[in-house]
């Protein structure tokens, strides 16, 4: 009789445990389904608060859950329980806790300011696949104090509730990764299409589906001292885009540097407030090399606010996957375009060839026949010669074009310099309002190459760079023109014009010592309507030995006079 009470409330605890349990797996909220589970199981032990504390696999706090205190009292909690209490202490034992009465282990020092005052202890550790998850903690047994029975209750509850948590964790990491292979599916899908966009923009916006973040950057070095966001996305992405970062102070270039992912500050407070103002502070950042061809060619970085949580490992992976794979499909997109531009050059030689072989060597024998005929028939000799100066005259052309088609470049800076011109134009496009137009003129490839290209490229740099930096101007154009007797390279912008554009001299003053170099000149002038005209221009000299050959022309007097290629069509 004395005991039938106890075996009665025994009895309805594991009724309450069996009627629970189902339920669980029913729930697909994971939050709301471990909120029941410490609420059953404050119940069942008759506590009077009970909490559930969920760690990740560094040791971090994921989730904490609480029953039994009130919203008011809450809020004025600031934090979980820190390393070095009680809960700190089952998780590295792994073993359940019990007290009587908490104020007699000095383990039970740490709590956070304004946490009720707790009497009797149970902390049960949380099991995942046998690695410790999280803590489940009871206290302040309403009768009495809390028995053998009530911990094996509880440590029943704590099973469950692990349970619970790694089929939480294994469905949100399902669905990270659906969106990871869907992520990479666009990327890949932007690669093979023709007119693509720009392939780090779409990096960085497809990183926002991965993970929850507030902003992605992809940043590219500049120099040993600067780093450039080439790409933003996400709330903040409006104040960082297109901004220049320190090196050292910036995570992006320590993951470039060692080619490792990186946790730490997106830059310094300074710059922050230089570029974002009065925004939310950037707060933890992930930063991962971006790999491609072999080579880092930048950081993919993303940022959460000053107020948001640190990335966990698992969302670190998916970043961190998702640029690796993203890097691979740059690599095999790039190695497409390169096979693709070596089947140009196979067909533009095979072009040459068939020029050279066939049409030439017909023009030629057509002019031989008319200097002949034009021997044995004086009266009609000088229109003759006419036509044979008008073959003549298109055997230099197609020499010229010859010359043009057949491509002998096998280093980056022995590439024509219409190409090497466009990929400057690229290269800075993003940090301009609108891409830069460029017109070419004249056999611009034939006769602009070894000092003069590399001249000519640093040019049209120098110029892009000042109108970014000093200009405010919407729109630029650039025109490399080869007339007969000079080589000309014009930047026109719609800025502000030369007082408020000019800024540092230094630029200007490298402009004009290259023009000098050359016995030719650099002007900056003023344009009537609004902006500045920069205009390089050097003397045309006879070509150089990597220029085409000179042609002959015969005459009818058996000389020969040599003469440069006419090309000087527009492109």
């Amino acid at each position: 009789m004395t005991r039938a009470p106890r075996l009665l409330a025994t009895r309805r605890q594991l009724r309450g445990l069996v009627d629970f349990s189902p339920d669980a797996s029913d729930q697909l909220d994971a939050d709301r389904i471990l909120t029941r589970i410490v609420r059953a199981a404050a119940d069942l032990i008759q506590a009077r608060y009970g909490a559930l504390i969920v760690i990740d696999a560094a040791g971090a706090v994921e989730r904490f859950i609480h029953v039994g205190i009130d919203q008011r009292s809450a809020a004025t909690i600031a934090d979980p329980p820190e390393p070095g209490t009680l809960f700190r202490a089952v998780v590295d034992s792994g073993r359940t806790i019990r007290l009587n009465q908490m104020s007699d282990d000095p383990r039970s020092a740490g709590f956070p300011p304004h946490h009720p005052a707790m009497e009797g202890f149970l902390g049960v550790p949380v099991r995942s696949h046998g690695e410790v998850c999280g803590v489940l903690v009871l206290s302040n047994r309403r009768t009495g104090v809390f028995t053998l029975e009530d911990e094996e209750l509880i440590e029943s509850m704590a099973a469950t509730a692990g349970i619970t948590i790694h089929n939480a964790r294994a469905a949100e990491e399902a669905r990270r990764q659906q969106r990871l292979n869907r992520a990479l599916s666009d990327v890949s899908a932007v690669l093979l299409t023709p007119q693509r966009e720009d392939i780090l923009d779409v990096m960085a916006e497809r990183v926002t589906h991965v993970v929850a973040c507030d902003l992605v950057t992809i940043v590219v070095h500049v120099d040993a001292d600067r780093l450039r966001i080439d790409a933003a996305r996400g709330p903040l992405s409006a104040a960082y885009e297109h901004g220049v970062l320190p090196a050292a102070s910036s995570v992006a270039a320590h993951a470039i540097a060692s080619g490792r992912v990186v946790s730490g500050s997106l830059t310094d407070e300074d710059t922050h407030a230089s570029l974002a103002g009065d925004q939310d502070a950037a707060g933890p950042t992930v930063a991962v090399p971006l790999v491609a061809a072999g080579h880092a060619i930048g950081a993919l970085c993303v940022t959460r606010v000053a107020s948001g949580s640190d990335f966990s490992p698992s969302e670190i992976d998916a970043i961190s996957d998702f640029v690796a794979q993203a890097g691979l499909a740059t690599s095999l997109a790039w190695a497409r375009e390169d096979r693709q531009h070596l089947d140009i050059i196979e067909e533009r030689n095979r072009i040459a060839r068939d020029l050279h072989d066939n049409v030439i060597q017909r023009l030629f024998a057509t002019g031989m026949s008319l200097q002949a005929f034009a021997a044995t028939d004086p009266a009609h000799a000088e229109e003759l010669e006419q036509h044979v100066a008008e073959i003549d005259a298109a055997i230099t052309d197609i020499r010229s074009g010859i010359f043009s088609l057949r491509t002998r470049r096998v280093k980056r800076k022995d590439r024509p310099v219409r190409r090497r011109a466009l990929d400057v134009i690229t290269e800075l496009t993003p940090a301009l309002p609108s891409a830069p137009t460029i017109t070419f003129v004249g056999p611009v490839d034939p006769v602009v190459t070894g000092k003069l290209a590399d001249d000519v490229i640093a040019v049209i740099r120098e110029a892009l760079a000042n109108v970014a930096h000093h200009a405010q101007a919407s729109t630029c154009a650039v025109t490399v023109a080869v007339s007969e007797r000079e080589v000309i390279v014009s930047v026109q912008d719609d800025g502000d014009g030369i007082a408020e554009s000019l800024g540092d001299p230094g630029g200007t003053e490298n402009l004009a010592e290259r023009a000098a170099l050359h016995g030719g000149t650099f002007t900056l002038d003023q344009r009537t309507e609004r902006g500045t005209t920069a205009r390089w221009s050097v003397p045309r000299t006879v070509l150089s030995d990597e220029g085409p050959p000179p042609t002959g022309r015969r005459r009818s007097d058996g000389g020969t006079r040599h003469e440069l290629p006419r090309g000087t069509s527009s492109e």
